[in-house]
C-alpha cells in the first residue's frame, strides 16, 4: 500500500526548525478582531452628520469605520433607509449602495 514515505534525519531537522521560525513570526502577526455588536445610535447627530460627508455608502465602509459586524451595519443602512435618510443606488445579492436623500 502507499503512504508517504518517512523523512530522514535531516529533512526532519530543516522541518522543524521552518516551523520554530514561524512560529516566531506568528507571534507578531496581528490577532483578528471581532467587530462589535453595537453600532451607534442612528438618531445620532454626529453620527448622521459623517454620514452626510460620505459620497456613497456601502456596508463594509460602516462597519470598518466604525469597527461593526458586516451584520449590523447593513441593519443600520436597512433602518436609515427605512427613515428616508439614506436612498438606495445600486443594489445586487452581495451588497448595496446608497446615498444621503436630498
Amino acid at each position: 500500500m502507499g503512504g508517504r514515505k518517512k523523512l530522514s534525519l535531516t529533512q526532519m531537522e530543516r522541518q522543524q526548525m521552518r516551523q520554530r521560525a514561524a512560529s516566531r513570526r506568528g507571534a507578531e502577526v496581528r490577532e483578528k478582531r471581532i467587530g462589535s455588536i453595537f453600532g451607534p445610535d442612528v438618531k445620532d447627530e454626529a453620527f448622521l452628520e459623517e454620514l452626510r460627508k460620505m459620497k456613497v455608502i456601502t456596508p463594509y465602509a460602516i462597519a470598518s469605520r466604525y469597527n461593526l459586524r458586516l451584520s449590523v451595519a447593513k441593519q443600520m443602512l436597512r433602518e436609515l433607509e427605512r427613515r428616508g435618510f439614506l436612498e438606495l443606488i445600486a443594489a445586487s445579492r452581495y451588497t448595496r449602495i446608497y446615498r444621503v436623500a436630498s
